[in-house]
């Protein structure tokens, strides 16, 4: 018996550690293909703090409850039993064998029994809930649908077999050396030891000799298994996160997209105004993704957090963001053969590799290599062009994704090429880009026309809005009010705009617009994959603003809208714009805590607030429209089911604003229903894009009989100026009349 179980479990071992190592190898060359990122290895420190917090604090998993409590324990033993494999493989040539020094020290065993059945128990819960969360149960809704199940399974049932294995050699020492009462030493095992207790010592020794071997060549198996398998996300996840934690974006490890990676070639930022010969504009084929994108594709766990989020999935459309990294990680692997070898075309489309080097390389890699990467079926592409315009950009997939996948960024490199390379794209967004580039804004309309609010407002309130330069010194400024497109010339928008400049009138506020002077800041442009029109936009815009705000005191800056908010404050640093940006909401909470604004009147009724995704994922801003709500005497506020970090899209972002949208449910339909199953009185947002899709919503649900007449869509500055707003003088006749009276 022992003889065996020695034979059995190191060649297993053996071959398994080998292959594990070649894999981690093939892992490494393959990651490299990648072009150059040179922004992901800064501040060593700071990233090295990030992997240990996100690690050990778990701060993504534990978002999920018991879940991420069982996967806490599952991790933590999966990296700190690695001592029990050396126990076990000396204890198949000596049974009686302990560890030296701390094989007998308490705090050492009550660590091992403690994790072990921690770790058994966490790998259990974890089987049950995707038991019950599979998709022949749940469908479509099943954040597991399209994961590899056997790849799951195995990893699962690897861990409980060898955390089984564990306790039970622990029982098997406990009665090898006598234990007939309970000890502090082996809590867990002891149960288990008295099964064994009346058993002779050889019969003993046969045991821990067989267990050791279980557990042994169940661990080899699996270093097989991964070792076959390189590209097995489920299992290589364990090892990759780590890094692929360490090199993302933001080294503090803030999860807020905030700005869009900057386009490059080779690694090198692509200079818009003489860009050279040889630049490749966006991701055409799979080796352009950066060495950060491929790392993304092979640490993907196909844990489903990002798709059981995604706005697109979630309402019928082919988007998963969990399928589309699966799809490039499948391709990318079964390519790289090709890659490793040279393979690879030029710009003339030239093969770049000799005969030799590919006759060299298998075929099944020959033919993914002809594969177009963006493509319909019929043209057997990887990726579908309907999945790319699927994508809001919202952020949920970035924000739930435990190892940090960055979707949203490979989604719009791949629309960079679509869009300036082929000219591919939805036919709706070529009258958006066209009104940014002869009119500045997305609708096409006179530049003049940026101004008509402030004669509105001016008519109903006699508020005088001040133009910058013209009406208002920069030196004079306190904030400087950056309207946008919607806020300006939208009919939803522009209330919520007025509403903000009564707000800052009445809290004597020192602020100014650029009127005519402002131009779209380019969101939509980036996002849909356009970035020749958004570097044309921003350059223009910083100009601008740099000339405006030369001799203010700051250079503040204040904005209704998230999507502009985003970029003036995130985007234009990156053309050496730099601007203290605040959202609106932001400057309301301070007004409203200094005492400039006071709200009185009541405004009765129930309310619930939407999170614009640009507003709350991709800046953090959750806090202030809600202290602005609490403040307004007779609102009730009642969240949403899904709010905050798992806030869900109202359809615009990403440039689908612009977009028609006919594959599945509308996600603002989707997003009022589940606000309407609250029975609210008043719906409120904090962003103008968010306001226009909520607003046709609701009215083609008044329409239709499912919302209330009274239901109404409202900016948080617009609840708020309800209750601040100064009572109207009376009238000259109705005081005549009430002395008349006395």
């Amino acid at each position: 018996m022992q003889l065996a179980a020695i034979v059995i479990s190191l060649v297993t071992l053996v071959v398994g550690a080998a292959l594990a190592a070649r894999a981690v190898a093939y892992i490494y060359r393959f990651v490299r293909i990648g072009q150059p990122d040179g922004s992901r290895t800064g501040q060593p420190a700071q990233r090295t703090v990030t992997v240990g917090r996100e690690f050990l604090g778990h701060t993504r998993m534990l978002k999920w409850g018991v879940v991420g409590v069982a996967h806490w324990f599952v991790a933590v033993g999966f990296l700190t039993l690695g001592l029990t494999i050396v126990t076990a493989i000396v204890q198949l040539f000596d049974a009686h064998w302990v560890f030296p020094l701390i094989g007998d020290w308490l705090p050492y065993e009550l660590f091992i029994e403690f994790i072990t059945v921690t770790t058994s128990l966490g790998i259990v819960v974890l089987m049950i809930i995707r038991r019950f969360s599979l998709p022949s149960r749940m469908g479509r809704k099943s954040r597991f649908a399209g994961s590899v199940s056997w790849q799951a399974y195995y990893v699962e049932w690897t861990i409980l077999v060898i955390g089984l294995a564990i306790l039970t050699l622990r029982a098997l020492e406990a009665a090898l050396i006598g234990v007939d009462h309970y000890e502090a030493a082996f809590f867990a095992s002891y149960p288990l030891s008295l099964a064994f207790r009346d058993l002779s010592e050889s019969t003993l020794e046969n045991l821990i000799y067989l267990t050791a071997m279980i557990k042994l060549t169940t661990t080899g198996a699996w270093a097989v298994t991964i070792g076959l398998n390189p590209s097995m996300g489920v299992a290589w996840h364990r090892f990759l996160a780590f890094f692929n934690i360490y090199f993302k974006r933001n080294a503090d490890g803030a999860v807020a997209l905030g700005a869009l990676q900057p386009m490059t070639s080779g690694g090198t930022p692509i200079d818009f105004e003489d860009p050279a010969d040889d630049a490749v504009f966006g991701v055409s084929q799979v080796e352009h993704f950066s060495w950060k994108g491929l790392l993304d594709f092979s640490t993907c766990t196909e844990c489903g957090r990002c798709q059981s989020q995604c706005p697109a999935w979630n309402t019928g459309k082919p988007l998963s963001p969990k399928l589309l990294i699966m799809s490039l990680r499948e391709h990318a692997y079964a390519k790289a053969p090709y890659l490793l070898a040279g393979g690879g075309k030029d710009d003339e489309g030239n093969e770049k590799a000799t005969p030799e080097q590919l006759a060299k390389v298998p075929a099944a890699a020959l033919a993914e290599a002809e594969r177009p990467l963006i493509g319909t079926a019929e043209e057997n592409g990887v990726i579908d062009p309907d999945v790319l315009w699927s994508c809001t950009t919202c952020g949920a997939c970035v924000e739930q994704c435990p190892v940090d996948i960055e979707h949203v960024d490979h989604i719009v490199d791949m629309r960079r090429y679509q869009v300036l390379i082929e000219s591919a794209f939805p036919s709706e967004a070529a009258t958006m880009l066209k009104g940014l580039e002869n009119k500045g804004n997305p609708w096409g309309v006179a530049t003049k026309a940026r101004l008509d609010w402030v004669k509105e407002l001016k008519k109903s309130t006699g508020i005088e809005v001040p133009i910058v330069g013209q009406d208002i010194e920069p030196a004079e400024l306190e904030y400087l009010y950056w309207v946008g497109c919607a806020g300006a010339l939208a009919d939803g928008p522009k209330k919520t705009t007025k509403a903000f400049a009564e707000l800052l009138d009445i809290a004597g506020v020192k602020y100014g617009i650029l009127g005519k002077e402002e131009s779209c800041t380019g969101d939509s442009a980036r996002r849909l994959g356009s970035e020749v029109v958004f570097q044309m936009l921003a350059a223009q815009n910083v100009e601008t603003l740099n000339a405006a705000l030369e001799d203010a005191p700051k250079k503040r800056i204040v904005t209704t809208c998230p999507h502009c908010f985003n970029t003036l404050a995130n985007e234009y640093p990156q053309l050496e714009g730099h601007f203290e940006v605040i959202h609106h909401t932001q400057l309301l909470q301070h007004l409203l805590d200094e005492g400039r604004l006071l709200p009185v009147g009541p405004v009765d009724g129930l309310v619930t607030y939407h999170d614009p995704c640009y507003l709350g994922r991709h800046n953090k801003v959750y806090t202030p429209p809600r202290e602005i709500i609490a403040r307004v005497p007779g609102l009730r506020n009642e969240e949403m089911h899904r709010h905050k970090e798992r806030g869900f899209c109202c359809g615009a972002g990403g440039a689908r604003m612009w977009m028609e949208e006919r594959i599945g449910k509308r996600i603002n339909n989707e997003r009022m229903d589940e606000a309407l199953s609250l029975k609210p009185d008043i719906v409120s947002t904090a962003c103008p894009f968010c306001l226009v899709m909520f607003t046709d919503s609701i009215n083609a649900k008044k329409q239709a009989g499912e919302a209330k007449e009274e239901l109404q869509v409202v900016d948080v500055a617009q609840l708020l100026l309800q209750s601040v707003k100064l009572p109207e003088p009376p009238a000259a006749e109705d005081v005549l009349e009430d002395a008349g009276a006395k």
